[in-house]
């Protein structure tokens, strides 16, 4: 379950990526194309078809009581925070916490669908890079945090069910469900 971003942000952030990977050509990493970026709330792997219809009540119900809201796109760095780095990331900023409150719903209502709970603390951002190789990793994770990233506001007005396929090509993400905040 994601949120998506809009185009103007996504194009920056690929405009970031285009510099990096630029400066930094020899580092292996696999690197985030711009329409497929967004943010994810709840990643469940590998589910049935026939339990989509159970996720997209449980995001219908998450939506419900929160209106829309903004969130801030800014800040860079990288996972783990200690040790050889392996994803790069652009922070994403919840200054009213309604985003927690969203992600709070949509445990307990995924939780009562009978889908897992997610056991790490929710910590919102966009990857823009999974490090494949640890050659220069950590001048990359350098050069990202000096670029930096300016603050890029947008409102959050629905939460998607989304699909994702993974082909040689790269994944291709599929909308199965939105559900606008407040309710329809």
């Amino acid at each position: 379950m994601a949120i998506e971003i809009p185009a103007d942000i996504r194009q920056r952030v690929a405009h970031h990526i285009a510099k990096l990977r630029d400066e930094l050509s020899e580092v292996r990493a696999t690197w985030s194309r711009e329409e497929n970026l967004h943010l994810t709330l709840k990643f469940l792997g590998d589910i049935p078809p026939t339990r989509v219809e159970a996720l997209s009540r449980a995001a219908e119900h998450s939506t419900r009581n929160l209106r829309s809201f903004e969130l801030s796109v800014a800040g860079c760095g990288s996972f783990p925070p200690r040790g050889t780095p392996r994803v790069l990331w652009i922070g994403i900023y919840d200054p009213q916490s309604l985003l927690d409150q969203l992600c709070a719903a949509l445990e307990d209502n995924c939780s009562r669908e009978g889908f897992a709970r997610e056991r790490r603390a929710f910590n919102p951002h966009l990857t823009i890079a999974r490090i494949r190789k640890p050659h220069s990793a950590r001048r990359l994770v350098e050069l990202h945090q000096q670029m930096g990233f300016e603050t890029m506001e947008f409102a959050v007005e629905d939460l998607k069910v989304i699909r994702s396929e993974l082909s040689p090509e790269g994944s291709r993400y599929t909308v199965l469900s939105a559900h606008r905040l407040g309710g329809p």
